[in-house]
């Protein structure tokens, strides 16, 4: 298992300290470094900025929206930055969520899982250096009715393979990633509770002829470094309360559906309900210490190393970290400590 940080979204006041954290998860050994986008800072610029500043750590989208750009644009990113980066892009997809691909984008959250497996489709096809002709559901390439013409790109990937993952929740939507990504790019991923997903994943995989050997199974959890692994706790519950209460709408919110499956049904519902009612404190103190504690890494280092060897053994390859405390120097001492309890574990690679 390798270590990976997620930066989460630029643009919050914290840039330059994530820069920082960038750069120590580089001398770290770290294996990744994921940025994010959502409504405000866009992933590629980030990744670009990150990658001038590191030297051997790759750099990863988690993820870039499918409804933000055309699938021939996003090869075109995909292209650039692994060329720029020296062979260290890992391309993260997702179709994010209703609010944001309708509300901000324009684009009807309709047929999810199709429209990703014709986007994939497209974006392979186009960082093969194919001339693009498709006849989808969804995208036809070049228009019929017009004057444009089947193009190939033009930039030449460093690599002949960007690995490719997609960001996926659902059971359906975890099966596809296992039969056309690279790799799953996994939230509130809880050791006891995986059996589901890698189900999902593994029937996927099969449907590809394939096995789980090489896929890259990557979740994002939380890290918060301290004596009381219930303090730390606390830390977590700003991000979890915005995904299970806040991310989306009541009547679709991927995260508060999965909170359920893992069996916080009614803790779930009260902090969405609580949430939406901008009850923000409410929220937070409604999830169950339980969750935070499954999801995350918690605590002292010994119990961070017991924790990350059950993702090991799980199925996890790459544990992403995210640190919870904003403050500089205890962000590069949670990474030195993740460092160290992976060690600790004995289950690096």
């Amino acid at each position: 298992m390798r270590l990976g940080l997620n930066l989460g979204y630029w643009g919050a006041g914290n840039d330059a300290a994530n820069l920082e954290l960038a750069k120590e998860a580089d001398r770290l050994g770290f294996s990744v470094v994921w940025a994010a986008e959502a409504y405000g800072s866009d992933a590629p610029t980030v990744l670009a900025w990150v990658a001038a500043q590191t030297e051997r750590v790759d750099v990863g989208s988690a993820i870039l929206q499918i409804p933000a750009r055309t699938p021939a644009m996003a090869a075109m990113t995909a292209a650039t930055l692994d060329s720029l980066s020296g062979g260290r892009f890992r391309m993260g997809l997702g179709v994010s969520g209703p609010q944001v691909s309708e509300g901000w984008h324009g684009v009807r959250f309709d047929k999810p899982l199709a429209r990703t497996r014709e986007y994939v489709d497209i974006v392979r096809m186009a960082l093969r250096r194919e001339r693009l002709r498709y006849d989808g559901a969804h995208y036809t390439l070049p228009l019929p009715d017009g004057p444009g013409k089947a193009l190939t790109l033009t930039v030449h990937p460093v690599r002949e393979h960007i690995p490719l993952y997609l960001a996926a929740v659902g059971p359906k939507n975890v099966e596809l990633a296992g039969e056309i990504a690279d790799g799953w790019l996994a939230i509130f991923f809880s050791p006891e509770d995986s059996a589901e997903s890698l189900t999902a994943l593994r029937a996927g995989r099969e449907k590809a002829g394939k096995t789980l050997d090489g896929f890259d199974v990557v979740p994002t959890v939380p890290l918060a470094v301290g004596d009381d692994w219930r303090a730390c706790a606390d830390s977590v519950r700003p991000y979890a309360a915005l995904y299970v209460g806040g991310m989306g709408s009541r009547q679709k919110n991927f995260y508060n559906a999965l909170a359920a499956r893992m069996g916080f049904a009614a803790e779930a519902a009260e902090v969405q309900d609580k949430y939406l009612a901008r009850d923000y404190q409410g929220a937070m103190a409604a999830l169950p210490v339980d969750f935070l504690d499954r999801t995350s890494l918690l605590g002292p280092k010994q119990r961070i190393a017991d924790r990350m060897k059950a993702y090991a053994e799980a199925g996890v390859t790459t544990l992403t970290v995210s640190p919870m405390l904003q403050d500089l120097d205890q962000g590069i001492a949670a990474l030195r400590t993740a460092s160290e309890a992976l060690d600790l574990a004995g289950v690096g690679s």
